[in-house]
């Protein structure tokens, strides 16, 4: 059965730390709907009402004009393990870019990866609990590097040619703001 709760209880932040994969869900007023897996170890819990997530660069840059144009997102876990469980985070995201002054606070939290682009930070409104009893047995094998050894052979400049290309607008063709002084 699901069950809904106003804050990220103590033993639900213990659940999102044993996670290896979230999902992160977002859409425009009008337009296509974004879902992502995410891995690596780029989620945190900052309080009981506040989660954020290191956003490293990737093929499109949906959810930061989804942000930018309605500020909804929904984050999903979902344990792979005996323990069956799903967990989704209901709230309104806002991003955070190196260029602005909360960066020099919030990305502290994360470890420093190549191709770091944005933090995306969520005022969790809603906490939803689920038994996740259909959801299959797996095991880690590894995370994947390839992301952080495509980014490292870009180096620094070849990713701000990267984001000029293919991360200015969504695939809806909303800005993402990525590049804006």
């Amino acid at each position: 059965m699901a069950k809904f709760y106003t804050e990220i209880h103590p033993s639900l932040q213990e659940f999102i730390k044993d996670q290896k994969i979230f999902f992160t869900a977002t859409a425009p007023e009008q337009g296509r709907i974004n879902l992502s897996p995410k891995g690596i170890d780029t989620f945190r819990c900052i309080d009981s009402q506040t989660v954020a997530y290191l956003d490293l660069t990737g093929s499109g840059n949906e959810t930061a004009a989804h942000l930018i144009e309605n500020g909804r997102i929904t984050i999903m876990f979902c344990s792979f393990s005996e323990q069956p469980m799903i967990l989704r985070l209901y709230g309104q995201g806002r991003v955070i870019h190196p260029r602005d002054q909360e960066w020099q606070t919030v990305s502290p939290l994360f470890e420093s990866l190549p191709g770091k682009r944005q933090i995306i930070m969520i005022a969790v409104e809603s906490v939803q609990t689920s038994c996740g009893y259909g959801v299959p047995i797996y095991e880690l094998k590894e995370e994947r590097k390839m992301i952080i050894d495509w980014a490292t052979k870009k180096g620094e400049q070849g990713i701000k040619d990267y984001w000029q290309a293919k991360n200015l607008k969504s695939i809806d063709g909303l800005p993402t703001q990525l590049l804006d002084d």
